[in-house]
C-alpha cells in the first residue's frame, strides 16, 4: 500500500456514504462523472487514483457503447465498511460486456483489461430491461499486512 493510503486506511473503514448522478450518454458526460466522482472521493478522504481511473473507463465504455439517443447513464458511488463500490448503469442491456484480448494494433478496447487490473472485484449485473450495470470494488478499509512492531521503534534493515 503506498503512504497515501496508509494513514487513512483505518479511517475509511468506519466512513459512508453514496453518491448518484445522471449524465448524458456523450464523452462530455463521461468526462464530468469522473471529475465529479474524483470531488466526492475526496470530500470522503478516499485516494481516488485507482477508483477514478475505473470511473473515467466505465463512464467511457457506457457513453460509448451503452449509448442510445436521448438516453442518460448514471454513475454511482457507495462507501461503506471499508469498500467502495463504483456502479455504472446504461441502457443497452443487450449489450453486456466482456473481458477479451484486444488487437495489439487497435486503439481502444482495454478498458475492461484496466477496470479487472485496478479493482479488487467487478462484474455485470441486469437490471430491469433493457439496462445493466457495470460495477467495480475497491477494498479501501484493510491495512496491509506489515512486519510485526515490537514497541522498540524504527529498525535498520541492514541489521535485522
Amino acid at each position: 500500500m503506498n503512504e497515501e493510503n496508509t494513514g487513512a486506511t483505518a479511517q475509511l473503514a468506519h466512513l459512508a456514504g453514496d453518491f448518484s448522478l445522471l449524465f448524458s450518454s456523450t464523452p462530455r458526460g463521461a468526462r464530468l462523472a469522473r471529475l465529479l466522482a474524483a470531488d466526492q472521493l475526496r470530500s470522503w478522504g478516499v485516494p481516488g487514483g485507482k477508483a477514478s481511473q475505473i470511473v473515467a473507463e466505465l463512464a467511457a465504455n457506457a457513453a460509448t457503447h451503452g449509448r442510445l439517443p436521448g438516453r442518460s447513464f448514471r454513475m454511482a458511488l457507495t462507501l461503506s465498511g471499508g469498500t467502495l463500490r463504483i456502479e455504472v448503469t446504461d441502457t443497452r442491456g443487450d449489450r453486456l460486456p466482456e473481458c477479451r484480448e484486444p488487437d495489439p494494433y487497435a486503439e481502444s478496447g482495454r478498458g475492461l483489461l484496466l477496470v479487472a487490473a485496478l479493482a479488487d472485484r467487478w462484474g455485470v449485473a441486469e437490471d430491469s430491461f433493457p439496462r445493466k450495470i457495470v460495477w467495480a470494488e475497491l477494498d479501501l478499509g484493510t491495512p496491509e499486512p506489515g512486519p510485526p512492531d515490537d514497541g522498540s521503534g524504527p529498525r535498520d534493515p541492514r541489521h535485522p
